[in-house]
């Protein structure tokens, strides 16, 4: 999720989900040892729970920057091992490292001998040509051994050449019985799910067979999918915001980040899809776009936006109201 769940992003969809575990984009670990740390690692204190993502290869850097995460207050540290982009692959992270499992323990032992905060990895079915069962199993065997605990499974396998990133999220076929076998086989290792999940109901049942799910692009773009599993899955959909409140709620944040020299556009672009499938809910996302990249654009964009959308009628898909 590069350049998608920035700081804006995360803290518009915690007040969509008050419980929900938000993950950074993926920041590479050359970015934090040599660039503006205060900016990549900044976050709003009501943003937790909240997991920093790395990209990296090299235990000693992951470790320096597990620690930096530490000191900062991040509750969980995730290593991505399953982005197939170009850009990541020229890095050697990503992906590729699913083809280096002995590399890839050896980060996470490093990572977990640096804090004492969690340390997780996300991963894919397997790559390119190696992807059988057996593979993964060995994969995910050597991970466990460096003392993983917690495993995130893209379901799908990834192709290093011949499809770009787009269509490596949708041309491999998800394979979610694989996932199961893996929870089945490894008891004791926390596996979430991730791919294709589109709504509450299948999420719910997702987790009869794993142990969590991971939404990514889906939650981004109707944003109150998160806030209907977490209706769904329980009793603990307590002091949920409605759409206009949440878009309420924002109009403070706006102020204090323009304040410091965020143009309107950096937030806003988080917000299009809040009222995806009610009323009103093409005319919200034409004005922000029309209005929020101009100069002196401020909260009062968001409020003329907010009355494109009517607030009392009966709510579209709003009846069912998880990480990301």
């Amino acid at each position: 999720m590069m350049d998608w769940t920035d700081r804006h992003c995360r803290y518009f969809l915690r007040l969509v989900s008050p419980r929900v575990r938000l993950y950074t984009e993926m920041i590479t670990t050359a970015a934090l040892m040599h660039g503006d740390r205060e900016r990549l690692l900044a976050f709003d204190a009501s943003e937790h729970p909240l997991a920093l993502q790395l990209g990296g290869s090299e235990p000693g850097e992951l470790a320096a920057c597990a620690r930096l995460a530490r000191d900062r207050g991040y509750d969980e540290i995730n290593l991505n091992v399953g982005c197939p982009s170009d850009r990541v692959q020229s890095g050697r992270f990503g992906a590729c490292l699913m083809l280096e499992s002995d590399r890839v323990a050896n980060c996470v032992r490093a990572m977990r001998d640096a804090v004492s905060v969690p340390v997780t990895v996300k991963c894919r079915l397997g790559v390119d040509e190696r992807d059988s069962y057996a593979e993964l199993v060995d994969f995910v065997g050597c991970l466990v051994d460096a003392g993983l605990e917690h495993l995130i499974v893209h379901a799908r396998k990834a192709w290093l050449q011949g499809l770009s990133p787009k269509q490596n999220r949708e041309v491999p076929p998800l394979d979610y019985a694989r996932v199961y076998r893996l929870k089945a086989d490894f008891p004791q290792l926390q596996v979430d799910i991730n791919g294709g999940f589109t709504t509450a109901e299948a999420v719910a049942e997702q987790l009869h067979r794993v142990d969590g799910v991971m939404l990514g692009r889906a939650a981004y773009h109707d944003p109150w999918l998160l806030a209907r599993v977490e209706s769904s899955v329980g009793s603990r959909a307590t002091g949920l915001l409605s759409r206009h409140q949440v878009a309420g709620a924002m109009l403070p944040y706006v102020e204090r980040e323009l304040a410091e020299g965020v143009r309107l556009q950096q937030i806003a672009r988080h917000m299009l899809g809040l009222f995806s499938g009610q009323p009103g809910a093409r005319a919200w996302r034409r004005y922000l776009s029309e209005h929020a990249h101009r100069d002196g654009a401020g909260p009062q964009v968001l409020e003329n936006a907010l009355r494109c959308v009517p607030e009392n009628h009966p709510k579209v898909a709003d009846s069912n109201v998880v990480q990301l």
